[in-house]
């Protein structure tokens, strides 16, 4: 949501604007007959909404062309929307201008002067991810439209009031006959009508419930912006690209206090950015903590940014130089002599390394769902869920297979295949859905889900993230990191196999380090209980401070 001029808004009220004012010059004979009569609640709710879609439509700025953006259909629904309006008048100015006139239905829509310029607006609030302009497009909706079906109402029935004096004036004789083809006619009408309305509202229903349901992403979007809000004055809120080596990569850095401890939160995958994501767990720790999260190189929007399109460089010798590099920036930039560093799967196994080798520049290290040795965390993941297969007496030759062909073939997608067969038995009660949790994000943006549509298969994923996995495939925590000269927490779901938490706990209980398994999270457990998992960071930071 974001304030500034919107030359979007100010075409959209010109093509309002102006044939209203040419109307006022050609209003229908007696129209001042049915506007005497307009129910006063409707009026004040339509010159509410007059005065809230004139304001608003201005001064945001998202309501301008973003080409990339994947709401961009709803503001070409809306200028369509304005060119059959723009249409109707056309034929309003060109007719003779009755009351029948203005209101018979144009293109489909009923009162169409009324209903098309407020669908317009809402569209447009879908489009800006704006829900005071939907808000405002719903009570004009309300007023507007109100009144003009109140004047389409009392208009026709004048006309059935009309018609029932001329049939009266009739001889008696014509009448009964006429009666009766009336009736006759009547009923097939209706049964027209009726078919009509029935297709109509079969057609209408899914577009309406879609509506409903983006006006819903969009109010739960605006209102994570709200809770994530932060006074930047003493705070910081940015998102921005910095050089890291040779390349310019993404960074967004949350905080309500400039001065507060810093943490670099570091992605899995790898390949798997979700700084779009991550306001659901940091909103926990800005209070406290100044948190940053980046999108690696060779993902996201820094795989945008960047001419590396084959990820020629990116290796984990890479990844431990740019989180160096941005160890440093963040050191100088706050005035921190050290970093806490936070890694999730992939990033924890980066993390860990990075803090086992710079603990001059390390305050702590928090892994989740931490990485430990891929051979292991499958043994342990197919152990487990061959033991639950048993107790169920369910079939588990296809299970050992899969953790067969692994042993021999060693592979990612080999792996995958343990999980094919495993995660029946490994179901996480309290998972959070993490696709719905980006698209409800106040950040996420086009390029976010672009990256993720390039990877979709496994060859894509291993084209880009190829030399990390094959090299994730044979490290070994274990044999590389046994002791640490820096404070270690790991925080693990207790039902999370993609690093299997048995695996972490044994591999914590070797290092001395403090663990914590929260009941009933997966792999995600940061996002699958936030607050949970905040509450333990901040316990875990302060035994640092001691």
């Amino acid at each position: 949501m974001h304030f500034g001029f919107s030359y979007v808004g100010l075409i959209l009220l010109a093509m309002l604007f102006i044939p209203n004012g040419i109307w006022a010059k050609n209003q229908p004979e007696n129209y001042d007959k049915y506007s005497r009569k307009e129910n006063r609640l409707l009026l004040i709710l339509e010159r509410i909404g007059e005065v809230l879609v004139t304001g608003l439509v201005l001064i945001f700025s998202d309501c301008n062309v973003r080409p990339r953006s994947l709401w961009i259909g709803w503001l070409i629904l809306a200028f369509i929307l304005m060119v059959l309006y723009e249409c109707y008048w056309i034929r309003y100015f060109k007719s003779s201008k009755t009351m029948k006139d203005m209101y018979s239905s144009f293109a489909g829509f009923p009162v169409a002067g009324a209903s098309l310029p407020v669908i317009a607006v809402l569209f447009l609030g879908i489009y800006a991810l704006n829900i005071f302009i939907i808000v405002a497009a719903i009570i004009l909706g309300v007023g507007h439209i109100g009144i003009h079906l109140n004047h389409l109402r009392e208009i026709n029935e004048e006309a059935v009031e009309t018609k029932e004096n001329d049939e009266a004036e009739e001889s008696a004789e014509s009448e009964e006959k006429s009666e009766k083809k009336t009736h006759k006619k009547s009923n097939k009408n209706k049964k027209k009508s009726k078919i009509k309305r029935v297709i109509k509202t079969i057609l209408l229903a899914p577009v309406v419930l879609y509506i409903i349901i983006c006006i819903i992403m969009v109010g739960v979007r605006n209102y994570n912006f709200f809770v994530s809000c932060i006074d930047t004055d003493k705070g910081i809120d940015e998102e921005f690209f910095v050089q890291l080596n040779d390349q310019r990569q993404y960074i967004t850095i949350r905080g309500r206090d400039k001065t507060a401890p810093v943490i670099i939160y570091l992605h899995g995958g790898p390949g798997s950015p979700d700084s779009m994501m991550t306001y659901a767990f940091t909103n926990h720790l800005i209070d406290d903590y100044t948190v940053v999260c980046w999108d690696q190189r060779g993902c996201g929007r820094t795989y945008l940014n960047n001419d590396d399109k084959e990820n020629k460089t990116v290796t984990f010798e890479q990844a431990l130089n740019d989180v160096d590099a941005l160890v440093d920036y963040l050191s100088d930039r706050f005035g921190q002599d050290k970093i806490i560093i936070m890694g999730h799967s992939y990033g924890s196994v980066l993390g860990s390394r990075y803090a086992y080798d710079h603990p001059e520049k390390t305050k702590a290290f928090i892994g989740i769902g931490q990485f430990v040795n891929f051979s292991s965390s499958a043994k342990c993941e197919y152990e487990d869920a061959l033991e639950k297969a048993e107790a169920a007496g369910d079939d588990t030759s296809m299970l050992t297979e899969a953790y067969n062909n692994f042993v021999k073939e060693h592979t990612v997608e080999a792996g995958s295949e343990i999980t094919r067969y495993a995660s029946k038995y490994h179901k996480a009660e309290r998972s959070k859905n993490t696709i719905l949790t980006a698209f409800v994000s106040p950040t996420f943006s086009t390029d976010d889900l672009w990256w993720y549509t390039k990877q979709l298969s496994y060859e894509d994923f291993m084209r880009y993230n190829g030399k990390i996995m094959n090299y994730l495939l044979e490290v070994d925590l274990r044999k590389t990191q046994l002791s640490y000269e820096v404070p270690v927490f790991f925080i693990s779901g207790s039902c999370d196999w993609n690093c299997a938490v048995t695996d972490m706990e044994d591999y914590a209980k070797t290092v001395g380090a403090k663990y914590d398994i929260i009941e009933g999270c997966g792999h995600y457990v940061h996002n699958d209980a936030p607050a949970e998992f905040a509450k333990i960071v901040k316990e875990d930071l302060l035994m640092t401070n001691e």
